[in-house]
Formats: C-alpha cells, sequence, structure tokens
C-alpha cells in the first residue's frame, strides 16, 4: 500500500499498520492477507508494508503513525528458515519473494522490524505475531546462535505478542485498543502473550540458585543452568 491508494480510499490514517517479511499476495495461503483482509470487515483501515529496506525507519513511515498499533510478521516462513539451510548455509532464493529473489529481509526480521517501528512511531503500540513470534514467545534454544534466547517480546520490546492462529485474538486486541483500552489490559485474550508484574495476591517461587555453595557441590561440568520463576497464588486465611 502507498500514500497515493490512502488518498484514493479517502484515508487520511491507517488504524493498523502491518509489516511483513513477505511479498504482499490478497490470496489466503498469505497470513498477512488474511489478517488485514479480517480487519477490514470489522471496520478497521488496514494498510501493509511488505518487505521494507530495513537499513532505515524511513519506509517504516510511509503509511504514517497508525493510530491503533504496528503488527509486526516474519511472514509465512520463519526468517532463519528462510535465509538458511539446516547446515548454516546461506541460501539465494525466497518463494515468499517476485522472482524468488533471496535477502529481501533481514536475519531474526521480526526483531529488526519492531526495531524500526520503534525508531518511527515509538509511542505506537507494537503487536507482533506470525510463526516466528509464535514460535519464540517463550525462552528457547536458537539453534542457528546455539544458545537460549529469552522471549522475542523482551528482545522486540514489543507490547503484545499473539500466537498461534491468532484470528480472533486480534479483532479482540484491535477493538479493546479502539474503545480506549492499554495494551497492558488485554492479558485476559485468549492467545495472547505480554509481560505483567507478578500481582500482590500471588508470591513468586524462584529457582535455586545453582551457585549457591551447596548446590555447587553436586553440580556437574556442562549443566546447563535453566533461571526460572513460578507465580502462586498467596493462601487464604481461612486455609
Amino acid at each position: 500500500m502507498s500514500r497515493a491508494e490512502m488518498t484514493a480510499l479517502g484515508w487520511d490514517e491507517c488504524d493498523i499498520v502491518v509489516v511483513t517479511g513477505d511479498a504482499y499476495v490478497d490470496h489466503p495461503n498469505f497470513g498477512m492477507a488474511i489478517i488485514g483482509r479480517l480487519l477490514e470487515t470489522q471496520g478497521f483501515r488496514v494498510g501493509i508494508i511488505a518487505q521494507p529496506d530495513w537499513q532505515s525507519a524511513e519506509p517504516f513511515k510511509a503509511l504514517g503513525k497508525p493510530r491503533l498499533f504496528f503488527g509486526v510478521t516474519g511472514g509465512n516462513m520463519d526468517s532463519m528458515v528462510n535465509r538458511y539451510t539446516a547446515d548454516r548455509r546461506l541460501r539465494h532464493d525466497d518463494a515468499y519473494t517476485p522472482g524468488g529473489e533471496g535477502g529481501k529481509r533481514p536475519d531474526r526480521c521480526t526483531l529488526v522490524y519492531a526495531q524500526r517501528c520503534r525508531e518511527a512511531f515509538k509511542d505506537v503500540p507494537l503487536v507482533l505475531g506470525g510463526i516466528e513470534a509464535s514460535l519464540r514467545r517463550i525462552a528457547h534454544f536458537d539453534y542457528w546462535s546455539e544458545k537460549v534466547r529469552r522471549s522475542v517480546l523482551a528482545d522486540a520490546k514489543a507490547d503484545l505478542l499473539l500466537y498461534g492462529n491468532a484470528e480472533r485474538a486480534v479483532v479482540e486486541v484491535a477493538n479493546r485498543l479502539a474503545a480506549g483500552a492499554a495494551p497492558s489490559d488485554l492479558h485476559s485474550v485468549r492467545g495472547v502473550a505480554l509481560f505483567r508484574r507478578v500481582p500482590e495476591h500471588y508470591t513468586e517461587l524462584r529457582a535455586d540458585d545453582l551457585d549457591d555453595a551447596d548446590e555447587g557441590a553436586a553440580r556437574k561440568p556442562g549443566d546447563v543452568r535453566i533461571a526460572r520463576s513460578m507465580a502462586l497464588p498467596k493462601p487464604s486465611p481461612d486455609g
């Protein structure tokens, strides 16, 4: 979409701008086309920026500041799988780019696109989605770097992450944001991941520190340390 198309439609702004690592094809095989059309049927003005140049934030300003949020997706395929073989060799083609041309999206493009959206309009809520974000919504082992990485939600500094088949979730999120809700208020939406403080009526139980003296003795070389915590409701006074 371009500014000229917005003018032809009589739009002065978009409610939602979706940024995707795929070329835009208005077909149900392409996730961003489904999401865009679905939101459009709900009355939202949706703009799509497909395969933008990620070297600067300017291409992410092409449709102006969205009224509700930026939606960011790596596309139909994980960008690292799209770019590299299982042997970590560079691929030179891309099935989701015109002419099959490779190199039209960055590595970990969800993170890169999210950063550029923040640079373009830092006060606009940022919502991640698609297979790349869904598979990284919690701490995970990253094959490419051979490290355990934290949630993509933290690395992208996004407000929300919609995982799985999020058609219903994205409509509810859009409607509630349009009604004035803050992203942090949407924790009850099914299929939404976000960071929040441990509620006052919960107790956070942290994992034992394996570097403590009493734990270190039982630790063997090569053991993996996994940091984790659990939040449990506090018992009521009545038991």
